[in-house]
């Protein structure tokens, strides 16, 4: 029998890769018989994205950046040949906030000062590795400074009207006069962008980076003014170095991606914005290894309604069947209905919460919770069967 196991990483419990390892160990403890197991861990663009390169035949690498405070941090990056896949949240990540680490949540102070200065020093570093192909992955920054900091960490300088560098951050952007491209780095102009992202925003106004997702970051409302405002000033002065492409760019999907990171990729990156999904399946080359498999198995910590909007269970779903292969899924828990499930190309569904209840247990055990699930899916699934016919419940929701 030949698995294969493509999840997401279980958010808060357990990366892709160990996701998969106790899956594996317990599909291995399930049943007699020879078990083909290749492990693919996916992501849909955000966190997670590095280590689905890594596990796809990447190369680690690490760098020390600017964290999103300022403060040193060391960040990985992956290559393989001339391709990178830089993933934001390992150098600008809300989870690298002091406050975040301490076990509390953002403030005030770091949603208005946080910067993405570290993510333009992993892409520098991923150009001194000789890469021209950067595949950037937004998702979990702390950052809503519009990408200006991606800039700076590849040699722009943002000046006051005084010519003195701004300090770091979005609300530091209201006093933005001049950005000077002179030390900018030369080898941009020969590189391919691409911004993996299923965040359709804009940089500015009701739906944008400060808006939206300024809150999650620890953003008061009148912060949220305050950096929209400074994200609007930011476009003018870019839009008046770089032209009307930057003005464009403010108002295009995915602008108001990773606090606005996804502007700065697409004004003056000229980056292309795929989905996520899409991105990480292709280089993962998912589609090639599914010939020959008799399961897929992926899944993410909760499987709902969201998810069906193109998160990664979904695409991994979608190729399995283009493959032929039946695909069952395993999750914390799930909000599906059986026929959302069904209409989304799942044969089952498997939660942590039918064999726990307590959220916060499974949360904490969900690698031993996951090799029980992996056991019972070996015991039970017998893939010459027709879906149905095996004697556990088709969903388990």
């Amino acid at each position: 029998m030949r698995v294969v196991i493509a999840p997401d990483k279980f958010k808060g419990s357990l990366s892709a890769p160990d996701v998969i390892r106790h899956l594996e160990r317990g599909l291995r403890a399930g049943a007699s018989g020879t078990l083909d197991v290749t492990a693919i861990p996916v992501a849909d663009g955000g966190e997670g994205t590095l280590d689905a390169a890594v596990g796809s035949g990447f190369t680690r690498q690490s760098a020390t950046v600017a964290g999103p405070t300022g403060e040193p941090v060391q960040a990985d990056f992956a290559v393989r040949a001339h391709e990178a896949v830089v993933e934001m949240a390992t150098a600008s990540g809300l989870a690298l906030l002091p406050a975040v680490i301490a076990g509390g949540t953002p403030d005030s102070a770091s949603a208005t000062t946080a910067t993405s200065l570290g993510s333009g020093q992993l892409i520098r570093a991923a150009l001194d590795a000789g890469c021209r192909r950067i595949v950037l992955g937004v998702g979990g920054s702390a950052n809503t400074d519009g990408g200006a900091g991606v800039l700076q960490g590849l040699g722009a300088r943002l000046l006051d009207q005084h010519g003195n560098e701004l300090p770091l951050g979005g609300a530091a952007l209201a006093d933005l006069h001049r950005i000077d491209f002179t030390d900018f780095d030369a080898r941009l102009v020969d590189t391919q962008f691409v911004l993996a992202s299923d965040v359709d925003n804009p940089l500015l106004g009701a739906q944008g980076a400060a808006a939206i997702f300024g809150p999650q970051k620890g953003a008061t409302p009148q912060d949220v003014d305050t950096l929209d405002a400074a994200l609007a000033r930011f476009v003018e002065v870019l839009a008046r170095d770089l032209g009307l492409q930057a003005r464009q760019a403010a108002d295009a999907p995915g602008a108001g991606a990773a606090g606005g990171v996804g502007f700065a990729a697409l004004a003056a990156l000229a980056a292309t914005r795929r989905p996520g999904i899409d991105v990480v399946l292709e280089f993962t080359g998912l589609a090639e290894r599914l010939v020959g498999a008799d399961l897929v198995i992926t899944g993410e910590g909760s499987l709902d309604e969201q998810s069906l909007l193109g998160k990664t269970p979904i695409g991994v779903a979608r190729a399995a069947a283009a493959a032929g292969v039946p695909v069952i899924a395993v999750c914390g828990r799930t909000t599906l209905a059986p026929g959302q499930a069904k209409a989304a190309g799942f044969e089952n569904i498997y939660t942590l919460t039918a064999l726990e209840s307590n959220v916060d247990r499974c949360i904490a055990e969900a690698g031993t919770l996951l090799e029980q699930l992996g056991t019972s899916i070996r015991g039970t699934f017998a893939p010459q069967q027709p879906a149905g016919t095996n004697n556990k419940e088709d969903l388990h929701v």
